[in-house]
């Protein structure tokens, strides 16, 4: 004869081994999910690698400037031609293979009149002022080489862009075009190649083209995660109450 009690207990096991099936199917869903996604990753991975490592092609001109998208255009490696308006440059504090001490962005404009912001590369703090380096300065029309980036607006890491002061954490193009006075300005910036500085000044091709890709460990958290709950609803539903369960105590 069931009791009221046992009837009790029965109801609570199914709600409890209902509940596990449903964290179970969760815990599945976003496993499959990482699986997905590490196999985004991984195509990703193989697209940057080919825009870096296929010949230069022109830079997108202003017409196709709307349709600059990371999906398409990020890592893409790129050439430019125009001159550099060394006076116009900015410095960006940065950390390097090399140390720390400031990215060197030059605009340069075309003959069109568009500019594009050139990341010439990596100086040490000792070589921050341009006299420390004048010597590296192209003159006249040049031809650059890079690989295309897009810009970083605010700030970097818990640090904001400063204009007024002239302190820089990130790449932002428009801040920084704005600053500069600068107009016809692309939404991206170039990383120079190593290739293309040369002297004192600053070196180029330091880009640092790292991917996290832990999608692998999260999917197995999850698949791991649905097998206890699995588990938990199994073993919710296969135990028994015991006919002491129901005895009166004294």
């Amino acid at each position: 004869m069931t009791t009221p009690a046992r009837h009790g207990r029965g109801a609570a096991r199914i709600a409890l081994a209902l509940g596990a099936a449903l964290a179970c199917a969760v815990f599945v869903a976003l496993g499959v999910w990482q699986v997905e996604r590490r196999a985004w990753k991984l195509a990703l991975i193989e697209r940057v690698n080919a825009r870096v490592h296929a010949p230069a092609v022109a830079a997108p001109a202003p017409a196709e400037w709307p349709q600059v998208a990371a999906a398409t255009h990020e890592y893409r490696h790129v050439a430019v031609s125009g001159t550099f308006l060394h006076d116009l440059e900015t410095r960006v504090q940065a950390v390097t293979e090399l140390g720390a001490g400031y990215w060197v962005l030059t605009p340069l404009q075309a003959a069109d009149g568009a500019v594009v912001l050139v990341n010439r590369g990596f100086v040490p703090p000792e070589q921050r002022d341009r006299t420390s380096r004048r010597t590296s300065e192209a003159t006249g029309p040049v031809s650059v080489a890079g690989l295309l980036r897009l810009t970083e607006p605010g700030g970097g890491f818990l640090r904001r862009n400063d204009a007024a002061a002239d302190r820089w954490h990130s790449r932002d193009v428009a801040a920084i075009a704005a600053a500069r006075g600068l107009h016809r300005v692309a939404p991206y910036f170039i990383d120079a190649d190593r290739g293309d500085t040369t002297g004192p000044g600053p070196v180029g091709g330091l880009t640092v083209i790292a991917f996290r890709n832990h999608h692998a460990v999260y999917a197995l958290t999850w698949f791991a995660l649905a097998l206890m709950a699995a588990g938990a609803a199994v073993y919710t539903l296969r135990t028994r109450d015991h006919p002491q369960d129901d005895a009166p105590h004294p």
